[in-house]
This record gives structure tokens, sequence and C-alpha cells, in this order.
């Protein structure tokens, strides 16, 4: 039987939740976004936001996923969604999101409805691209080559290198070898 956090946390929300240790996991549909995290704020005390970020999902979209806490309860909730499209802001919320929001925003592409201003925030104003997201190319892996003393047998005779190898995230056909 859940303990009563987590029955709390269901009812509240009326989405079946998951457990890890004092938080309460809960997936919303992304048009719910807003409203979950109000109501978790308003219904089940949670005062306090810790984080907000995204992942990368791919083909599915981002999922949001925001970590809010109840400091009386001494309780949590994890609160996801995918989204395929923009997601409300919860700025008005919870101020401390602001931040969190634009930096989402920026590394990962995702808008946030209602951000009164998702402006650069950790990137020079001529990066172009978002690098979180699985798609963006990780070209310095490919155009700057490793420290010989890093590659196994760098330096030392007798020791084999190995063959060179595209790096995770670079698609194949990103950049052509030049002709020997």
């Amino acid at each position: 039987m859940p303990e009563p956090w987590h029955a709390r946390v269901t009812a509240a929300l009326e989405v079946e939740t998951g457990e890890d240790g004092p938080r309460a996991v809960a997936d919303v549909l992304a048009a719910d976004w807003r409203e979950a995290v109000k109501t978790c704020r308003d219904d089940l005390g949670c005062d306090f936001f810790d984080w907000l970020s995204a992942v990368d999902e791919g083909e599915d979209g981002m999922r949001i996923v925001a970590h809010l806490w109840s400091v009386a309860e001494r309780r949590g909730v994890l609160l996801r969604t995918v989204a395929v499209g923009p997601v409300d802001s919860i700025t008005d919320l919870y101020a401390g999101a602001n931040w969190h929001e634009r930096e989402t925003h920026e590394m990962f592409g995702v808008d946030f409805t209602g951000h009164p201003g998702l402006r650069p925030l950790l990137l020079p104003p001529e990066f172009e691209g978002h690098p979180l997201r699985k798609d963006f190319v990780l070209a310095s892996r490919v155009v700057k080559p490793w420290p010989g003393e890093k590659e196994p047998g760098g330096g030392r005779e007798g020791a084999r290198k190995r063959a060179p190898k595209r790096p995770p995230g670079v698609p194949e056909d990103w950049m052509k070898e030049p002709d020997a």
C-alpha cells in the first residue's frame, strides 16, 4: 500500500504515480503541465521549486522535468511531461523557474509560452543551435583530433594505436575524409 504522500499526489493530480524515496513521480499531459504544477503548489503544499530541465526523447519530443518540494511535509514531486511543441511557463507560479526555463530553452530549444523573456543565458550571442539536443552535431570531436598521449600507444614504442573511429553523436556522412 503506498504511503499517504503518494496517495495524496495521485488523488490531487488524478494520475498514477510512482515512488522514488520521499518523492512521488507523476507523468502528466503537456496540455495539463501548468495546472499540474499549480496543483502541486496549492493543494499539496509544494512551496519550494527545486529545478526544471529537459531530456531529448528524439522523435517523441522533449521530456520536461520539474522537481517541486514541500518543506513542511519533507516530501516532493518529480513532475514530468513529454511535449512536441511549446509548454506553458510556470514563472508566475514559481519565480525561480525563470532561470531554469531560460536555460532549457537555450540548451534544448523548448519554448515556454508566457515566459517574460527567453533571452540567452549561457551561450555567446553568435552561437547557433541547441547543444543538448540529440540532433546537435559535436563538430569539435571531428575537426580537432584527440591529443596523441591520450590515444592508446601514443608516444610509446611497440604499442599499437587503435583505429580511428567516428566519435559518438557525429553522423556518418557529416564530414568526408580528406583524399590521401
